[in-house]
């Protein structure tokens, strides 16, 4: 007789056997409710694949989106590892757009010194941003998801402050912006800047401190088993302060490879919500920092698909819709993959029962 029976972990290759299948179901869907709408399925993939992964347009898209998104990813991917959840990555990503447009605009000098100072500046400004949650969190026992989450809405708004009043552009009379910043990160292929190879440096970094150093073994025993982790003498209130402080420096540094490397100025709206869709990348990374690239990569994809659809009259929420759609299929097949098929053993009537 044979049964299902769910096992505490599932390898890494039967995960991504179901994702791969959750992925395709995802399309399927996406595909049939498109031709219900009259629209020729065939015809809208080839020039998905044809305007995403087919010209050199489209590779440069992928990159200018994947080198956030395997940043703020990478964020919620480190606090996750120690059990907890930074859902801030929005606003901090803010304020580090925030610190380096105000050393673009008020600090002069050469750019080989101007742009290290924006990247330092700005993970201070999104390490700031994160203090009171991770103080909260570490000292009072305060939910970090909440006092993360509230401060995204406070970082939006301050920037829209900014944009439109003390800092608003006076050149060119651009609403809900800032003048164009006299330092940019260069360029290395097309429009694809430095932040992107730095982006994969950090995440690739992270992985090896996460898994070949004692203080990535600590972070790892602490989030797998506390009370372990204090039996053991493992300063736990020190550890959270550092993740959280590191995963708002890694959001703020995302902020700041925006504003000088893609977008040139700060803008309100700017972050085209890569602080939340790190918490998507995060989740697809299963707590695996390298895994986050890959992560990336796939929601930079849905992205840069979703564009070209728009472009074919499609609403500008069938990428949230889609977006949703592999998430919750994901979940379900990470959910799948941990059960097995096992055969049952007939159950044996004793001789006893038998002779009764």
């Amino acid at each position: 007789m044979m049964r299902f029976q769910r096992f505490p972990t599932a390898t890494a290759g039967y995960v991504l056997v179901w994702r791969a299948l959750a992925f395709v179901v995802a399309m399927g869907i996406v595909a049939l409710l498109l031709a219900l709408s009259g629209r020729n399925v065939g015809e809208l993939a080839v020039l998905v694949a044809r305007s995403t992964l087919g010209s050199r347009f489209g590779l440069e898209d992928l990159a200018l989106f994947m080198a956030p998104l395997v940043l703020t990813g990478s964020a919620v991917t480190v606090t996750s590892r120690i059990g907890l959840w930074n859902i801030g990555g929005e606003g901090q990503f803010y304020l580090g757009a925030i610190g380096a447009a105000a050393v673009g605009l008020f600090v002069h000098g050469p750019a080989v010194v101007i742009l290290p100072l924006m990247a330092v500046v700005a993970m201070m400004c999104g390490m700031a941003w994160i203090a009171v949650p991770t103080l909260a969190r570490a000292f009072a026992g305060v939910n970090e998801i909440i006092t993360t989450l509230l401060l995204n809405f406070v970082a939006e708004l301050l920037t829209y402050w900014l944009t439109t009043g003390p800092w608003r552009d006076r050149v060119t009379g651009a609403l809900v912006s800032t003048e164009r910043l006299p330092v940019a990160v260069p360029e290395i292929w097309g429009v694809v800047h430095w932040g992107f190879p730095v982006a994969i440096l950090v995440a690739c970094g992270l992985s090896l401190l996460m898994s070949r150093t004692s203080w990535g073994y600590e972070v790892r025993v602490s989030g797998a088993n506390p009370g372990a982790a204090r039996y053991a003498g493992m300063p736990m209130r020190a550890r959270i302060m550092v993740v959280m402080l590191l995963s708002g420096a890694l959001a703020a540094l995302a902020g700041m490879f925006e504003v000088a490397g893609t977008v040139h100025r700060l803008q309100g709206g700017m972050s085209d919500n890569f602080g939340y869709l790190g918490i998507v990348v995060a989740v697809l990374a299963r707590r695996s920092c390298f895994a986050v690239i890959p992560a990336a990569f796939l929601m930079a994809l849905i992205l840069d698909a979703g564009i070209v659809l728009q472009t074919q009259q499609l609403a500008a929420t069938a990428v949230l819709a889609i977006t949703g759609l592999v998430l919750l299929l994901v979940a379900i097949a990470d959910e799948l993959a941990h059960y097995r098929p096992v055969v049952a053993e007939p159950v044996r009537r004793s001789a006893a029962g038998v002779s009764s």
